[in-house]
């Protein structure tokens, strides 16, 4: 092991660089798959006719999937059908469809857990359905969401690793690269990506507890 060839100023940039490709991709997803999420968690929620019937089999679908698979889907076979994607794009859609199937579900789960007598009373009084639903419904669940949420975006700051397989020039990618050029540079850049990964990842977690307690 070469701790000291591992941690050169230049390797160190490099990864950091690598990082920042990283960060990019899983803010602008959770960012995309958030707002989606949400829209598709209350259209099934709502019970509409053929819509959340329809949404419910494409989350179905998309939850079953592994994402390294829609990965490759949108890299490499959205071309054959006209549209190709750049590697940053192509990973971030692919995230953007399996995390909003995965948060809809969150969602949807959040709004069913509020009692019912709630939103009767609030129709009784008469609030329309969507008053009830945004004044009432909505703020509670949420309360309620917000460990699973950020426990998904946990997930997917991690899962952007997986795009390392379209030579994507994040975090793990530059860290391969790097590996490459020594063996014995391995275990000490592996140990500080891990590093890397667990500061962001233990930061959202302390931010999911102290949400969690405010609202308590």
């Amino acid at each position: 092991m070469d701790f000291i060839g591992a941690y050169s100023p230049v390797h160190f940039k490099f990864l950091l660089e690598g990082f920042a490709v990283t960060l990019e991709v899983a803010f602008i997803s959770i960012a995309l798959s958030f707002a989606i999420g949400i829209i598709v968690g209350i259209l099934r929620y709502g019970q509409i006719p053929v819509v959340s019937h329809i949404l419910a089999i494409l989350v179905e679908v998309i939850r079953n999937l592994p994402l390294l698979l829609i990965i490759f889907f949108t890299y490499f076979a959205l071309p054959e059908i006209g549209f190709k994607l750049d590697k940053l794009y192509a990973a971030i859609l692919a995230l953007v469809i399996f995390e909003s199937a995965m948060l809809s579900e969150i969602v949807r789960s959040g709004l069913n857990s509020i009692e019912k007598g709630q939103i009767e009373a609030a129709r009784s009084s008469g609030l329309t359905y969507l008053q009830t639903l945004w004044h009432i419904v909505l703020p509670q669940a949420l309360k309620r969401m917000v460990p699973p949420i950020v426990g998904q975006f946990i997930s997917l700051l991690k899962d952007t690793s997986l795009a390392v397989v379209i030579a994507l020039p994040e975090l793990m990618n530059h860290a391969q690269i790097i590996n490459g050029r020594n063996v014995n540079y391995v275990i000490p850049i592996f140990l500080l990506v891990a590093i890397m990964y667990f500061v962001v990842n233990y930061s959202l977690s302390l931010l999911s507890r102290k949400l969690e307690y405010k609202h308590r």
